[in-house]
């Protein structure tokens, strides 16, 4: 099923997440569109990742309905739910690369799984995505011989090299080096032009992210607490959200766990031992 332009790649409509009976967020709504960079951001522990795990269907909603390339990925399975992820590219956080093959076979991994490609047409998609991203000359290096961010690069080209409709990044900029960090924001803003793809950056780093993306997500407390552009948000006086762009130590979250009776419990246990 291909969409128009106008249709959204990514909607969730009220959809609750969780692991068995604990939920981690509810009533989350919102659409990614095509040619956009989404950020869904939040401190740590929020439920970022979980969100990830939804889109892609390795974690079915407890409520709600999530829809991917138009489908409903709650009634996927097997070979229709195969093809749905074939249209997905993933920047893992760790990269991901296999250390025993050099930089060329990692980003020609996939084109291998998936494709029927002869191999002049795999070495000359390679070279292409390497090109990209600014690292063709280095597609004869084993991942020993490169730098962490450059390894991000490759993780990066062999996220794009099947050209996919949706790309997700799970922590792009964890880890790296201002200049790493600045190319690789650059990146993902110039590959998802390029591509006319959607992105979905799954990150809590704001500068960066605010610099490239279109719209923003920001989960907390078990919910959506704000979305809209980096501008609007930037400009908003809600409390919980200027705390966590800035970095403020307290505020409506707090330096300090709150008191629960479950801890009173407990520690009176401790004193009458």
């Amino acid at each position: 099923m291909n969409n128009s332009s106008s249709d959204p790649l990514v909607v969730f409509d009220g959809v609750s997440l969780g692991y068995g009976e604990f939920t981690v967020l509810r009533d989350v709504n919102l659409r990614v569109m095509p040619g956009q960079v989404v950020a869904m951001m939040g401190g740590s522990g929020s439920g970022k990742t979980t969100l990830l795990r939804a889109v892609t269907a390795q974690l079915p909603p407890q409520g709600g309905r999530i829809r991917v390339f138009g489908q409903d990925m709650a009634g996927l399975r097997g070979e229709p739910l195969r093809a749905v992820r074939q249209r997905m590219g993933v920047l893992f956080q760790g990269g991901a690369l296999f250390t025993d093959l050099n930089v060329f076979e990692n980003v020609a991994f996939p084109l291998r799984e998936h494709t029927r490609m002869s191999e002049q047409q795999i070495l000359e998609r390679v070279l292409d995505k390497l090109q990209a991203v600014g690292l063709r000359h280095a597609a004869h290096l084993g991942i020993s011989e490169i730098s962490g961010g450059m390894a991000r690069r490759v993780a990066l080209a062999r996220a794009i090299v099947l050209e996919p409709e949706l790309i997700l990044y799970d922590e792009p900029f964890a880890g790296l080096d201002p200049i790493s960090l600045g190319i690789t924001a650059q990146l993902i803003r110039t590959l998802t032009d390029q591509l006319g793809c959607a992105s979905i950056l799954i990150t809590h780093d704001v500068a960066e992210s605010f610099a490239i993306v279109d719209q923003v997500y920001l989960i907390g407390q078990g919910r959506l607490m704000a979305q809209g552009t980096p501008a609007e948000l930037s400009a908003s006086q809600d409390e919980y959200l200027q705390q966590f762009l800035q970095g403020r130590p307290d505020g409506p979250i707090g330096f300090h766990y709150p008191l629960t009776s479950a801890f009173e419990r407990w520690l009176a246990a401790r004193k009458a031992a």
